[in-house]
Parts: structure tokens; C-alpha cells; sequence
């Protein structure tokens, strides 16, 4: 097996977590300060959740969630309309030799937060539990 395979299995080298992060930091202070000149994300407010690197740096997966989680659509389609300048951006910004196209995806761990906890509160689960601390007695 290749070293490469073996290391990307593993998980994002810290390299690749401190540039998402560096990403994810100017992509936050852009949307903060109204640097992106468009109608719909200025009136939205966004949150940009992180930002994942691809191993060579290239590619930057920004997941993204508008306040409220409404409108998320129309808030990555300007994004996506956006990209060019913000890569341009980000290259002023990161200090890479290769400014990374930037990607801009639904942050869905809200939902999977939301669908957990509905799932810990089940009457189902609190059986089960109620069943468990009875045979411990």
C-alpha cells in the first residue's frame, strides 16, 4: 500500500486543517464585513461551518449555513457565483503557491444533530433505557 493511501485514510494532515482553517477565516471576515458584492449575501446572514482541504491543497470544500437554515439555495448560488473573486481573494489572504478553487456545499449536521436528538427521546430508546436501570436493581 502507498504511503499517500495510508496517510489520507488517517484523516487531513495538520497542514490541511490549518489552511481550511485559514480558509474558513477569511471566507467568515469576507461575509462579516460585506466584501462580496451581491445582493443575497448581503442580506443573509451566513456561517461558514469549515472548511475541508483536499490533500494537495487545490481544492477547498466550504461547508456553509445561512441564519435560520432558510434560503440555503439561493445563498449557494450566489456563493458559487462569487467563487472567482473569493478564490482571487483567498490568494491575497493564504499564503499558498496555488490559490484553491473554492467549493461551496449545506452544512447538514444541524439536521443529523436535530434527527439524533429525536432519536435519544424516543419512546423506543426510553423503554429500552427504563428496561436496562430496572435489570441493574
Amino acid at each position: 500500500m502507498s504511503r499517500r493511501k495510508s496517510h489520507s485514510a488517517r484523516g487531513p494532515t495538520q497542514r490541511q486543517l490549518r489552511v481550511g482553517e485559514l480558509v474558513r477565516h477569511k471566507l467568515a471576515e469576507m461575509l462579516a464585513r460585506g466584501e462580496i458584492y451581491d445582493d443575497v449575501l448581503t442580506s443573509h446572514v451566513v456561517t461558514i461551518t469549515e472548511v475541508r482541504m483536499a490533500p494537495d491543497l487545490r481544492l477547498a470544500t466550504a461547508y456553509v449555513m445561512p441564519l435560520g437554515g432558510k434560503d440555503t439555495d439561493i445563498v449557494l448560488a450566489a456563493l458559487t457565483r462569487n467563487s472567482k473573486y473569493i478564490r482571487g481573494e483567498i490568494a491575497q489572504h493564504v499564503d499558498l503557491r496555488v490559490a484553491p478553487e473554492v467549493r461551496f456545499r449545506e452544512d447538514e449536521t444541524f439536521d443529523e444533530v436535530t434527527r439524533i436528538d429525536r432519536l435519544l427521546h424516543s419512546d423506543k430508546v426510553r423503554r429500552d433505557v427504563e428496561k436496562r436501570d430496572v435489570e441493574k436493581e
